[in-house]
């Protein structure tokens, strides 16, 4: 059944370290062979052995539209025969950045960069340049890419400055990064009464890194008055939830209004592809109009801008896709909770429109620490039977999981109805 993945994956643990290029695709989390994919068309994924699986990652949240939508695909066809890239200006870039700009009354400018990790080092820089501050703050379970800053470990649920969290990080660049427990405004504060020298903070405002943990508007807006009060910039962390969560996002979804925002994967449809913008107040900081740098030869890839373009133009052009997609995700979770009730298992649940997110665990978790008490164990195994019958889920409990529009009602049916057959042998 999986003959021809596990000898690709052999196959690749002899030139690639453990033979994925990401770490979580190894399925250390929830064990097995990872399914090595050949292709995907619509909601479908097909490995090298003929399995076909209903997809709930979506490439980690790009493929809205999902697999091989004909207008994006198009679109990258056409451009790739113009040329894959050419270090100089084109005017798709232009083009995506007033539609990014257009649906924002707080961003004026937009510049792209080539992933999210590269986007949020970019914009803590851009935010120490313009606050004149060193440190910044950050919250256990957060994740902002790979960056050595933000590879830090999580703290005892006291604010304390952070140290590195993976070999080959110096020290000397993670004493200035200070932790945060998720969601607690007086370890928030006790974060500020440490240092005055904080230049900003960041945050996921809603978090897919420990699976779907929103923060709480009191916590949002708490982070904003002392971002405020102490001279600091406020950055949203939205590589996931941009264009996801809604059409503009987590911002699109709170009160709370961030200083700088960032942007990856959705904006791409699929292609390499991240940005950070803010006011022009902000960002004419950054070189060439200012004196703080930023660069990439391939930032604005005429591919990744061509299929993001026309991704957005089409959630523009029919904005009730959020709706619909909430609904389908508000109807696969609510039937795994029915499914999990029935067989007196305890499962919390949780959406944020085309998101979403399942624990195995009596309450509702609000930061890391509580979704580490979660039953990992059950969780690998659903994950592992659900994969036999077809349905493809993060290979994590803290990843979030996506809906396309290409999902039908009848594919989450069929999955609610899986997930019944694998919850009796719990």
């Amino acid at each position: 059944m999986f003959d021809n993945s596990v000898k690709a994956y052999t196959q690749a643990c002899e030139v690639i370290p453990g033979g994925v290029d990401s770490p979580v695709r190894a399925f250390k989390s929830v064990g097995g062979t990872p399914p090595f994919i050949e292709r995907g068309e619509g909601a479908y994924m097909y490995d090298v052995d003929g399995n076909k699986y209903l997809d709930f990652v979506q490439s980690w949240g790009p493929l809205i539209f999902g697999h091989c939508d004909k207008d994006i695909e198009e679109a990258v066809i056409k451009t790739v025969k113009n040329g894959l890239s050419f270090g100089a200006p084109t005017e798709l870039e232009t083009l995506l950045a007033e539609e990014i700009v257009e649906m924002y009354d707080y961003i004026d400018k937009v510049r792209f960069v080539s992933s999210g990790t590269e986007a949020v080092m970019s914009a803590i820089r851009l935010a120490r340049g313009v606050t004149g501050k060193n440190d910044i703050l950050k919250f256990e379970g957060c994740y902002h890419g790979h960056s050595d800053s933000l590879l830090v470990q999580a703290g005892s649920g006291l604010a304390t400055f952070g140290t590195p969290s993976s070999p080959g990080v110096p020290a000397d660049l993670t004493k200035h990064t200070l932790l945060c427990e998720y969601n607690n405004i007086e370890n928030l504060k006790k974060c500020f009464e440490d240092s005055d020298d904080i230049s900003c903070i960041i945050i996921e405002p809603i978090a897919g890194n420990m699976g779907l943990v929103p923060a709480s508007p009191e916590f949002l807006k708490a982070c904003r008055e002392l971002c405020d009060a102490n001279g600091a910039l406020l950055i949203f962390d939205e590589v996931m939830t941009g264009f996801r969560a809604s059409l503009t996002g987590a911002s699109g979804l709170l009160e709370t209004k961030a200083d700088i925002i960032t942007f990856g994967k959705v904006i791409g449809a699929g292609m390499p592809v991240g940005a950070f913008a803010s006011s022009k107040k902000i960002m004419d900081h950054l070189s060439p109009d200012g004196t703080v740098y930023q660069a990439g030869t391939l930032s604005g890839n005429p591919v990744a801008m061509s299929a993001g373009l026309t991704s957005l133009r089409k959630l523009k052009a029919n904005p009730s896709i959020y709706n619909e997609l909430n609904e389908k995700a508000l109807r696969l979770v609510n039937g795994l909770k029915e499914v999990a009730n029935s067989n007196n298992i305890p499962l919390q649940i949780n959406t944020r429109g085309s998101m979403f997110g399942f624990f195995f665990c009596e309450n509702e978790p609000t930061n890391i620490k509580e979704v580490g008490k979660c039953d990992f164990d059950r969780f690998a195994k659903f994950h592992h039977e659900m994969l036999k019958k077809g349905f493809y889920f993060a290979c994590s409990q803290y990843e979030a999981g996506f809906i396309s529009t290409v999902i039908t009602n009848e594919d989450i049916d069929a999955c609610i109805a899986a997930a019944s057959e694998v919850m009796k042998e719990f």
